[in-house]
């Protein structure tokens, strides 16, 4: 890959994938925050924390790809969703490396992940996934947070 198409993801375990997020849309990875339950939002949604003195919205990242519930998250990514953040809650943040050869516009994977999927490729054996933090957030989750309809 040459150094003008370089682009560094953080690498993030979530379940039984190692999801890549792009390192410009990252803000920082921490110890998860109490999360208070967020009423009709998807059950992917954990619900809001407080991050940084505002309220961001929790996502499981393993339940938004598979629809299971993954092990406990041991950290939270904030993440830039447009003017906005949210945190995924993911089992470990493995490190920053730069973009591996991946396929772009899976289309299992698009519907699958309602348009945050941009890529899947292959890190050693084990499935990888580029995601758009700006579309992992469904539209319902700003509307509980802006309205303060907290469960």
């Amino acid at each position: 890959m040459s150094a003008k198409s370089r682009h560094d993801v953080l690498l993030v375990r979530a379940g039984e994938r190692i999801c890549a997020l792009p390192l410009a849309e990252v803000i920082e990875a921490f110890r998860p925050l109490p999360v208070r339950p967020l009423a009709g939002t998807p059950p992917f949604v954990l619900g809001m924390a407080v991050v940084r003195g505002a309220p961001a919205p929790v996502l499981c990242l393993a339940r938004f790809l598979t629809g299971a519930p993954g092990p406990a998250p041991s950290r939270f990514v904030s993440v830039r969703c447009g003017e906005r953040v949210a945190a995924l809650a993911v089992e470990a943040v493995i490190g920053v490396s730069p973009l591996p050869e991946m396929d772009s516009g899976a289309p299992l994977l698009e519907q699958a992940g309602g348009g945050a999927l941009e890529a899947a490729g292959a890190l050693g054996s084990e499935l990888l996934v580029l995601l758009r933090s700006v579309r992992v957030v469904p539209g319902e989750c700003w509307t509980s947070l802006d309205g303060g309809s907290a469960a």
